[in-house]
């Protein structure tokens, strides 16, 4: 929508207002896998910093300890004075700006302002100079739900204040894909009453224990021949890891890898990206190829892992070394040990061989993932996904006015909520032949490219479809929200 002539001057002066906020140094810390590579400011709506300082911990009334969270405001769609704000959840990575994806078609069709909080620990919000097992305590879903809770407080009030106005709250609405769209999904649940409603883009909402089902749908996503010529290949690296260890990691060029359990995760995930991000045939070509012409399957993997995996997403193999997980440092690589910590303690998902018709190794099993959180946090770290599923609801979440969009081809579906509450409302919506996020991201996802383009998807018309509906609810739960808060006037 665009700014009437009588706004025109008030948007000026809002500007000039604008004001930033300063902190202490932290350590930088760069995005997490896929994201690593994209640090250019082109790809983002904005990348200027914001500050405000943050409570540490929100359940206790005795510690009132602080630190600087980073975010960013994107206003040039903003519609003065009564315009939304649309919150952009940033999730397991460091948050460098706004990205240039969907996100800015719906701030322009809504005249809305964007926002976007980094979590907790992640990117310069650390607020610990060391992330020792100790340190960790305060990183969960529940604080950083607190944590945008209290951030749209503070970001509201900073705005009536430049406004000049007071008691006055504009509609809010919330975002996120992946980890973060459950928190988006998880903050309408909590916060109803700060947020007019939530899209949760392939929101992982259940924590699971043995996570079988991913595998199997990377089964299914594959098809007959795909998925019969990963088997063979996960079997002839078995089998030749057993008497070639060093040599056969190093063709993966994953040597680094000592323990063999974190080799085959690896393997796993490699295998895994291509049909999360909706590119199943950089996998299957070659494999099925390779197969039918009796050609070397291993290394026919081995090159796919190596351009693809490593090469088309920037992948490091280190993030699978628990080695690495270890380090207590701050470092641009520290999302690793930190996501691997929420992991350990809330959610698990942990991807785990089934009993039968599996393509992982059976080595990566529900001991290799307990072992891991041991070895890497010590004694006494385990997932209690019962008290997580208690506390958000699991695929039950009862919160109202939720988009859930899922892509039929994507893994962590068998995470999101799959079935429709139309009385509370919320919807589920399923995006024919899509991969993890495609509604906001659109394609291509590797290299990933934030601005995607939905035409670039190998479904542009169910891309289309999908973000048609996610309009329309967006649309008529604002205008509720407007009603609502005209009518209490």
């Amino acid at each position: 929508m665009r700014l009437c002539s009588t706004n025109t001057v008030v948007w000026v002066l809002f500007l000039l207002m604008l004001s930033t906020f300063s902190c202490q140094n932290h350590a930088f810390v760069s995005s997490r896998i896929m994201l690593n590579r994209l640090s250019q400011s082109s790809n983002y709506l904005t990348d200027k910093e914001l500050w405000f300082s943050q409570t540490l911990d929100h359940f206790s009334p005795f510690d009132h300890r602080r630190f600087q969270q980073r975010y960013y405001e994107f206003l040039d769609h903003f519609r003065l004075p009564d315009g939304p704000i649309f919150l952009k959840i940033c999730g397991e990575s460091s948050c460098n700006g706004i990205a240039n994806d969907y996100m800015s078609v719906l701030a322009k069709k809504f005249g809305a302002a964007v926002v976007s909080l980094e979590h907790r620990y992640y990117g310069k919000s650390s607020p610990f100079n060391s992330l020792k097992t100790e340190n960790l305590r305060y990183l969960s879903s529940k604080q950083a739900l607190y944590d945008l809770a209290v951030f749209r407080q503070y970001y509201q009030e900073s705005l009536n204040l430049k406004l000049n106005r007071s008691n006055v709250q504009n509609p809010w609405f919330v975002f996120g894909v992946s980890y973060s769209g459950a928190l988006s999904a998880w903050f309408r649940l909590k916060f109803p009453h700060l947020t007019c409603g939530s899209l949760a883009s392939s929101a992982v909402v259940l924590a699971v224990y043995n996570f079988t089902e991913f595998d199997q749908q990377v089964g299914d996503s594959a098809g007959a021949e795909c998925k019969a010529a990963l088997q063979e290949t996960n079997q002839l690296v078995e089998q030749r890891l057993a008497t070639e260890g060093k040599t056969i990691k190093t063709l993966f060029g994953a040597a680094e890898l000592e323990n063999d359990g974190d080799f085959f995760y690896f393997l796993a995930d490699a295998s895994v990206m291509a049909f999360q991000y909706g590119n199943p045939d950089e996998l299957c070509s070659p494999l099925v190829q390779a197969k039918k012409a009796g050609d070397n399957l291993v290394d026919a993997y081995a090159k796919y892992v190596k351009e693809y995996f490593l090469g088309g997403f920037g992948v490091s193999v280190q993030t699978y070394n628990q080695k690495h997980l270890k380090n207590t440092a701050l470092t641009q690589d520290s999302g690793d040990r930190l996501w691997w910590f929420q992991v350990c303690t809330e959610v698990a998902y942990f991807q785990v061989a089934p009993l039968n018709d599996s393509i992982r190794s059976k080595k990566v099993d529900t001991s290799y993932h307990l072992d891991l959180c041991k070895n890497v946090f010590g004694e006494g770290i385990y997932p209690d996904v019962t008290a997580t599923n208690i506390y958000y609801g699991g695929t039950k979440i009862a919160g109202s006015k939720i988009v859930f969009a899922n892509g039929s081809q994507d893994p962590w579906r068998h995470a999101s909520k799959q079935i429709s509450s139309t009385d509370m409302p919320s919807y589920v919506i399923s995006c024919h032949n899509c991969g993890h996020g495609t509604d906001m991201r659109g394609c291509p996802q590797a290299p990933l490219s934030l601005e995607g383009n939905a035409q670039n998807c190998s479904s542009p018309d169910a891309v289309h479809k999908v973000r048609q509906q996610i309009t329309e609810n967006i649309d008529l739960w604002l205008s509720q929200c407007q009603n609502l808060a005209r009518n209490s006037l």
